[in-house]
């Protein structure tokens, strides 16, 4: 009876390495634009917006992974590459390439089994799915959660409340821009299916209700 040989796992060294490579592939892609490229005026169209994100979903992937008993390993590296194709990509391909990125990084530098590359680029592909989040494998689910709740919660509300400086609005439509976020927050508590995300994006919602509430009652106008 052969010997069972265990997956490759992924160290944390190498994935401060993984880290290293986004951040690199992101600015690299911002540099290929033309001047003046694809939305080059708004501050979340950079490497380190970008890369800040990723990080972020990636702490909320891998939370969501370990309380729900998903492959922690392949949810937090897929969390990791999800939106590396995003600068230079449309919308509607950059989880395919993203995938595509992930693949040739991870045949290149370690012997990782075929089977963990093919979940982690699963995963990536699938990030973007507006289904039924029960219809794919868990990491998938934990990814796609995590995405959703970056973009709620006081995250969302101090990047909502930047765009308004960009699009030179005043303090007066920060209700508006704060509605939009609670809307956010409100598609993604019903899009989730774990309990773990249900319960973040719960706890982000009550920090978008307090700061609401605390804008109508120093705002005069707000509340008329």
């Amino acid at each position: 009876m052969g010997v069972e040989i265990k997956e490759n796992r992924v160290a944390d060294a190498e994935f401060e390495e993984m880290k290293g490579f986004v951040f690199e592939y992101l600015a690299a892609s911002v540099e290929k634009e033309e001047e003046g490229g694809r939305m080059r005026w708004y501050p979340w169209h950079s490497a380190e917006y970008r890369h800040n994100h990723i990080l972020n979903v990636v702490d909320l992937a891998t939370e969501i992974a370990e309380k729900e008993g998903a492959d922690v390993d392949v949810t937090r590296v897929a969390a990791l590459f999800h939106d590396v194709a995003k600068l230079e990509t449309d919308q509607e391909l950059h989880a395919e390439a993203g995938a595509r990125v992930a693949r040739e990084y991870l045949e290149s530098r370690v012997d990782y089994p075929e089977s963990f590359i093919q979940q982690v680029c699963r995963a990536i592909e699938h990030h973007s799915y507006q289904g039924d989040l029960t219809d794919l494998t868990l990491e998938a689910q934990c990814l796609i959660e995590a995405d959703m709740l970056d973009k709620v919660g006081a995250n969302g509300t101090a990047l909502m409340l930047l765009r308004m400086g960009y699009e030179a609005r005043t303090h007066m439509d920060c209700d508006e821009m704060v509605e939009r976020v609670l809307e956010r927050g409100y598609d993604a508590a019903s899009r989730v299916q774990s309990d773990t995300a249900e319960g973040i994006a719960h706890q982000r919602l009550k920090r978008v209700k307090w700061f609401s509430e605390w804008l109508e009652d120093e705002i005069a106008a707000l509340g008329e």
